[in-house]
């Protein structure tokens, strides 16, 4: 059942929205709803805003990829549609609890939780008082709600910084799974919205049970073979960036300023001894178990520490830090104070950068992993005037700062790009420009997986299916625009499905006619390829044209990667040459059917199945 939730009124209804087709009960039916309801130009912290929540239709059942919820609103830090999804098993609360979607307005007069309850075809929202979790972490949060709701209910929560209206805030899930990116937990902070929870213990509802089933075996026989799943499920996981060093130039040192990480020690499996707290389980139906909860054993909230592919990156090299023990505390902190990962690095690796060039006398420098822990409270807690600075993020920092400091903050449409360098990597850079919600390293798969040397060659019968031959990592021609246009399309369709990228096409398990399949065994109505990809054009088309409403854009990488190239490794001299790029934007564009410079609305895609 889909909720409306205005939480002025404290009025709770149901909408039929959900049982319309074409969507899926996903992200495509958040973004009509923020368009339809809301006016254009209107604050994100405004009352009137709209607050969206999703396990949609698949999200939520147990099976491969299917353990997601999507959370979606005017992002504070972009001014553009915000979509974050938290991993785990929120989504499979949700489900359980009765409600497939959530659409929140409204301000409430007192901190407020709003608890979803009784399972399908019985289910009740009420919202209740939370002052008395005022101030608290996701964690204490969790633990508190469970103690009023029973031990088995799952609850999405906003830590401090949320409260404190950080534009980057998150929404954390269960303790350890965030919904990171775009400020989600600041517009439940100015909503007076503590927490989400789900407490039912319904199964959704699977058409074909028996197809379902022949499917997760299917997954799992097939991940010891696939490299990249057996890396995401093996000790210590795809996000411990443990043993193998990285190629100089793949990922952010210091900003991205400099090449490689000279002096900074690649960590090792062994690091991560005793310092598991959960590595099994934890995405429902999954048997993948790409993530891990790591955090060292002196950390003041172990829980917290659902450990992403971006934390280490974003908390450790591109702030000059090797610290194992340091990136996981600051990790598992920011997950307990309700930060993401992703914004907070770019935001303190820009102030460090100011700081080395003069721009910010007081600022943080680089390498001061014992200053970590203090820096992330401050910003948490907007407390004194560089906590409340580094509290808006890189862009509107830099805007404050003067001076030239623009330069070194590397966001793009306000929000700071992902720790991969798109400088090797064009196709990357090309989805951190034009993807209409802002950067994110998830939303096309990397262009050295499909280099036909380097790359990963059984990945590439299923690329060159959607029209993404493979190619070398480094040509940025017009070609390279449309084939990542084309890989952007196949994964927004997976986001439009709450279908997780992590094991789905073309690297993963999750094969194109597996993917098909799944949606047919849970729905019970055909899908198609065509139908998934006509999903992620519905869902893209919606994104870019609330962009245009909102006055979002431009689709521009910042200056750094078309002017400074990687000085060391494999990739010496890998630059974004402007004009190339800008031929291959232009083919990006127009393979999605848009028009640049942003002076036109994308025409309406074709609807996608229910």
């Amino acid at each position: 059942m889909p909720f409306v939730v205005d939480l002025t009124s404290g009025k709770v209804g149901s909408d039929d929205f959900s049982a319309e087709p074409g969507h899926f009960g996903g992200s495509i039916l958040g973004l009509r709803l923020l368009t339809e309801r809301t006016p254009a130009g209107l604050d994100p912290y405004d009352p009137r805003a709209l607050l969206y929540v999703a396990a949609g239709a698949l999200g939520g059942t147990l099976a491969p990829g299917l353990a997601k919820a999507v959370f979606l609103a005017k992002s504070p830090l972009t001014g553009v549609a915000g979509e974050a999804h938290a991993l785990g098993p929120f989504a499979a609360g949700m489900r359980a609890a009765g409600a497939e979607a959530l659409a929140v307005t409204g301000r409430a007069e007192r901190l407020t939780y709003l608890l979803i309850e009784g399972g399908p075809g019985a289910c009740a929202a009420t919202l209740h008082d939370a002052e008395e979790l005022r101030g608290l972490g996701t964690a204490a949060t969790t633990d508190a709600l469970r103690e009023r709701h029973g031990p088995h209910a799952h609850v999405a929560a906003i830590g401090p910084a949320g409260e404190n209206l950080v534009r980057y805030a998150s929404v954390v899930t269960d303790r350890a799974f965030a919904a990171g990116r775009y400020g989600l937990g600041a517009v439940l902070g100015a909503k007076n919205l503590k927490a989400v929870v789900c407490a039912g213990d319904a199964a959704p509802p699977v058409a074909d049970p028996e197809a379902l089933a022949r499917l997760t075996l299917s997954y799992r026989g097939d991940m010891a073979a696939n490299p990249l799943a057996a890396l995401q499920a093996g000790l210590p996981g795809y996000a411990a960036w443990a043993d193998d060093p990285i190629a100089p130039g793949y990922a952010a040192v210091r900003n991205f300023s400099v090449t490689g990480a000279p002096g900074l020690r690649v960590p090792r499996a062994r690091d991560y001894d005793g310092r598991a707290v959960e590595t099994t389980g934890t995405c429902p139906g999954c048997p993948n178990d790409c993530l891990k909860v790591y955090a060292p054993p002196g950390a003041a909230e172990r829980r917290t520490g659902g450990l992403g592919q971006e934390a280490f990156l974003s908390l450790g090299w591109n702030l000059g830090i090797d610290d194992v023990d340091a990136v996981l505390a600051a990790n598992a902190r920011c997950n307990d104070l309700g930060l993401d990962v992703v914004s907070l690095g770019g935001t303190l690796a820009f102030a460090m950068e100011c700081a080395e060039r003069g721009l910010l006398p007081d600022g943080p420098a680089f390498g001061d992993a014992a200053a970590l822990p203090g820096l992330i409270d401050d910003v948490a807690g907007r407390t004194g005037a560089l906590g409340d600075l580094l509290a808006e993020g890189s862009a509107r920092a830099a805007r404050r700062i003067g001076r030239g400091a623009q330069a070194y903050a590397m966001t793009v449409k306000g929000a700071e790009v992902p720790c991969f360098d798109p400088r090797p990597q064009p196709g990357i850079g090309l989805g951190y420009a034009i993807a209409p919600g802002g950067p994110r390293y998830d939303a096309l798969e990397h262009d050295l997986d499909f280099d036909p040397v380097a790359g990963l060659g059984y990945s590439f019968p299923e690329a060159a299916r959607i029209g993404a031959a493979p190619a070398p990592a480094g040509t940025l021609d017009e070609e390279r625009g449309r084939r990542s246009a084309r890989l952007l399309r196949l994964w927004s369709g997976l986001d439009a499905l709450n279908i997780c990228v992590f094991a789905s096409s073309p690297t993963r398990p999750l094969t194109l006619d597996r993917l098909t399949s799944l949606v047919t065994a849970v729905l019970g109505t055909g899908c198609t390829l065509e139908d998934l990809l006509a999903a992620g054009q519905a869902r893209l088309d919606a994104m870019r044209a609330y962009a245009l409403r909102e006055g979002g854009g431009p689709d521009e990488l910042p200056a750094r990667f078309h002017d400074e190239p990687i000085t060391a490794g494999p990739h010496t001299g890998a630059v974004l040459d402007r004009t190339a790029f800008a031929h291959a934007r232009t083919a990006f564009h127009n393979e999605l059917g848009w028009h640049t410079p942003w002076d036109r609305r994308p025409g309406p895609a074709a609807p996608a199945h229910p």
